[in-house]
């Protein structure tokens, strides 16, 4: 939301600063997702939802590190999941009319 002056321009809302995080210890990726995850207080569910989305976008590439990849490849991975695993992109697209 903004507020407007009398001179017609609008006042911004300051953002939120984000928490610092120490940097993170392990070298594999997939225990760097795990310790950010923990770090940020999440349920060990999610950590596992992610660990399980990162490895799967991994092995998609053939085990590429996603540092090495860019919009073209995760285009890739969210094409073959629409077609090939039939994935929608909300809930509501998967609700009957």
């Amino acid at each position: 939301m903004s507020v407007t002056f009398s001179t017609g321009r609008a006042a911004q809302r300051p953002q939120p600063a984000l928490p610092r995080l120490p940097a993170l210890q392990p070298t594999r990726l997939l225990d760097q997702v795990r310790e950010r995850i923990r770090l940020l207080h999440y349920s060990l569910r999610t950590e596992d939802a992610y660990v399980y989305w990162v490895r799967t976008f991994m092995r998609f590439h053939g085990v590429r590190h996603p540092a090495q990849m860019g919009q073209p490849e995760v285009e890739g991975f969210l094409s073959w999941l629409a077609s090939e695993r039939g994935a929608v992109r909300s809930p509501l697209d998967a609700m009957p009319a």
